[in-house]
């Protein structure tokens, strides 16, 4: 076994072993929020959570864990022992995005969290993740879809994602600002058009809303992987190790099969 050829292929083997690096680790990457990002049930669709989509884009060393539910803020995640499992859940490498606001600015809600609860709430999720060795990634709520009378976007949380923000720099956390970036996906898309990327249905159009759907604030297919793509787009930017288990994949050219 001491032969110079066993010595040599084995150090080929180590250099290659090296340039390659070590395999990366499992990781899970947990999603805790509201409808906007949620898995819809079948009766829903065709209304989707920018969380469902999001999940196709990673590799096989990613397993993305949507704990998001409709209707939930800060505080009842926490009181319907929704964040407590995840938090238990939780080891090195993980990731958890966080992002509520929805229900927890709205006063007339059961669900609603004054300003100073929601800062602790969020400031708790991000210090118990990181107790677990795990990254943390704070998301201001996304838009809703509101055009003033000259056809420009207007913002329906801007008090919740100021405090967002706030906490982001205070507690040095990777941060996302999904309302201001998904204002700016509206206005390019337009006051009429934007319809299209949101739960828009005319009457008997689909069977689960025989008579319609004007939804300024839940997703259509189209609207969720917009947003999806958005988050994806600061996962790189930001350089999160998480950057590198996306998948890229390499387009191919269609053909078509009754083309002369």
């Amino acid at each position: 076994m001491n032969h110079p050829l066993f010595r040599l292929a084995g150090a080929v083997l180590l250099l290659a072993l090296l340039a390659f690096g070590p395999p990366k680790k499992n990781i899970t990457v947990y999603l805790v929020g509201d409808s906007t990002m949620s898995i819809k049930e079948r009766k829903a669709y065709p209304e989707t959570g920018w969380g469902m989509p999001f999940t196709v884009f990673f590799d096989e060393t990613v397993t993305v864990d949507n704990r998001a539910q409709n209707g939930r803020s800060t505080k009842t995640f926490l009181t319907e022992n929704r964040w407590q499992p995840v938090a238990a859940a939780l080891k090195e490498g993980d990731y958890v995005f966080i992002q509520f606001g929805h229900n927890d600015e709205v006063p007339t809600k059961k669900s609603y969290t004054p300003e100073a609860d929601y800062r602790a709430n969020l400031v708790r999720f991000i210090t118990e993740t990181r107790a677990r060795k795990a990254t943390p990634v704070l998301l201001t709520p996304v838009a809703r879809r509101k055009f003033d009378a000259n056809g420009k976007i207007e913002g329906t949380h801007d008090t919740y994602s100021a405090l967002v923000r706030t906490i982001a720099q205070e507690q040095k956390v990777a941060f996302i600002d999904l309302d201001r970036e998904s204002q700016a996906l509206l206005q390019q898309f337009g006051e009429e058009n934007s319809k299209l990327l949101f739960n828009h249905l005319a009457p008997s159009e689909h069977p689960n809303y025989p008579d319609g759907r004007e939804d300024n604030t839940h997703f259509s297919e189209l609207g969720a992987r917009k947003m999806a793509e958005l988050v994806l787009a600061d996962i790189r930017a930001l350089k999160m190790e998480l950057a590198d288990r996306i998948v890229q994949r390499e387009s191919k050219k269609t053909v078509d099969a009754q083309a002369r």
